[in-house]
């Protein structure tokens, strides 16, 4: 591989992790932003919710067996995204009705206070009256807190236990990277971080310019020198030429 390949390789794989850390601290100020907007606590967008796990209550658990289930063990500090439970009463029924064991729900729940939680569905009714019993617990039972269950009866209108959505899918990583951009230091960071790469994008930029531009003034400055000494040359040639010419010259008036 040529230098030449080798310096595109290069820049291109410098500009796509500059343009990555730049879209995650973009996403990170978005996240910030939606979620102290929300009184919940959570971004949401398109009828998602963005929310980050703060317990272990779905980790990894030698006596659960998740296998079958779409949405595996959430590690602490995850990121899941909610499903919203849609606000047309008769959407909402309908969602409830598409819902089945294994599921997992994130939603608002009281003990001595009230709290939002992601746990799975272990079991759900339709009632008679209309509306669903939902039972679900968490699937890690070595937690410190034991196995705690939690039931939700859908037909209780103004509920304090209500269902916020369904998870639909985890990032463990943006997790990690979210809940330290959550953090005073991580929010400065995720401000400061993208206009410091701005700047150095920038910068970069300009130096180039200004390297393209030097290189060109010196091929120009080279090239004017040797068109000067190739000028020169041509008129010493012609000096020499003309006194070799007079000196024959003379010659042949003595002879």
């Amino acid at each position: 591989m040529n230098k030449a390949k080798v310096k595109k390789l290069r820049d291109i794989i410098v500009n796509v992790i500059l343009y990555t850390f730049l879209a995650v601290c973009i996403f990170s100020v978005f996240f910030t932003v939606f979620s102290r907007n929300n009184a919940d606590g959570a971004a949401e967008i398109f009828g998602y919710q963005l929310r980050v796990v703060t317990s272990d209550s779905m980790a990894k658990c030698e006596f659960t067996d998740v296998s079958e289930f779409e949405i595996k063990d959430i590690p602490l500090r995850s990121m899941v995204f909610v499903q919203a439970v849609p606000k047309n009463a008769d959407e909402a029924y309908e969602w409830y009705r598409d819902l089945e064991v294994g599921d997992v729900l994130t939603f608002r729940y009281v003990y001595t206070t009230q709290i939002t939680i992601t746990h799975r569905i272990v079991s759900i009714e339709e009632n008679e009256n209309g509306g669903f019993t939902i039972e679900l617990a968490g699937d890690n039972k070595s937690s410190e807190n034991g196995q705690l269950y939690q039931t939700i009866d859908t037909s209780v209108n103004n509920s304090v236990n209500y269902v916020i959505g369904k998870v639909t899918g985890q990032s463990y990583l943006l997790g990690l990277v979210m809940s330290f951009l959550m953090e005073p230091v991580g929010i400065l960071l995720a401000i400061i971080a993208p206009c410091i790469v701005i700047i150095l994008l920038e910068a970069l930029k300009i130096a180039k310019i200004f390297m393209a531009d030097k290189k060109k003034w010196r091929q120009e400055e080279e090239a004017k020198r040797e068109n000067e000494l190739s000028e020169l040359r041509r008129r010493i040639a012609e000096l020499e030429g003309e006194r070799n010419k007079q000196a024959g010259d003379k010659e042949d008036k003595t002879e």
